[in-house]
């Protein structure tokens, strides 16, 4: 089936990523959060955005405002119901998750297609808390949203072949790179990158380096363009820990195990880039 109009469900740093991509694209897109303050944010991520691509001269104000004019805002989730595709992108936790899935599948078009941007969690796990699972997609976008090239399609066990196609021809209408990935803990990139900033928070915790030192080491002895701990003060350190839980958890392996100084700065509320402070300081 064609996707000519996109529900996404959470207005934050993914969401609003999600709503950009599909601006971008032509694709009209409902962005909906549970109040206007949360819907508001992710506009002015939006607008920002747009704005250091017009100060750039890759964007001109009329595209902006072409741009903007393809995301509507919303607190209500019937306002997803004529969506062709809705993309769940609220917080990793599996419990949340399952009632928006339950939620929205209530009040959408029996074809429509429903899909999760979650960065860890089994895509057949959450599918069973639908009636239809069949239309249940993971689509797993990557932070900047508008700037990385890849998207993770997961199939789950039901998943219909007709789901899948739908979802890897939308990725591709977005200027995405999308690749078939196995329902597993963490999928592929996950799998393999979150370790690896757990291992930089291991070393940092040991006091083998400081952070700087470590960052350093990353992009200048294996050309990383940005250094682990930096990265993960982007993605948001509880999220990371959310992805380790949930590999640490379904793997039952100790090299999975989260770091306890990751674990301490999250209880701390440093969360990164969005708290001002985790690894290294950004308040004004």
């Amino acid at each position: 089936m064609a996707i000519d109009s996109v529900g996404i469900i959470g207005a934050g740093t993914m969401g609003s990523g999600i709503a950009q991509a599909c601006a971008a694209a032509g694709i009209g897109a409902v962005m909906q959060d549970i109040d206007e303050a949360a819907t508001a944010r992710g506009m002015r991520t939006i607008d920002g955005s747009l704005e250091r691509q017009v100060k750039k001269g890759s964007l001109d104000a009329a595209g902006k405002a072409a741009m903007l004019g393809r995301v509507r805002t919303s607190t209500r989730p019937q306002d997803l119901a004529a969506c062709d595709l809705v993309i769940e992108a609220a917080t990793e936790n599996e419990a949340l998750k399952q009632k928006i899935l339950r939620d929205v599948a209530a009040i959408v078009k029996p074809e429509t297609i429903i899909a999760t941007n979650t960065s860890s969690i089994s895509i057949t796990r959450l599918a069973a808390s639908l009636k239809e699972p069949e239309r249940f997609v993971g689509m797993h976008f990557f932070n900047p949203v508008p700037l990385m090239a890849l998207v993770e399609i997961i199939r789950g066990l039901r998943t219909s072949d007709a789901a899948v196609d739908a979802v890897t021809a939308l990725a591709q209408r977005l200027g995405k790179t999308p690749i078939g990935v196995k329902n597993s803990a963490g999928f592929v990139v996950n799998r393999i990158l979150c370790p690896m900033i757990n291992e930089a928070i291991f070393a940092l915790q040991e006091g083998l380096a400081s952070a700087g030192e470590i960052d350093a080491g990353m992009k200048l002895g294996c050309n990383h363009p940005i250094g682990p701990l930096a990265l993960c003060d982007l993605i948001g350190l509880d999220v990371e820990l959310a992805v380790m839980e949930v590999l640490y958890g379904s793997f039952n392996d100790p090299k999975y195990r989260p770091a306890p100084l990751l674990r301490e700065m999250v209880d701390a509320g440093m969360l990164g880039r969005k708290t001002g402070r985790g690894f290294y300081s950004y308040e004004k």
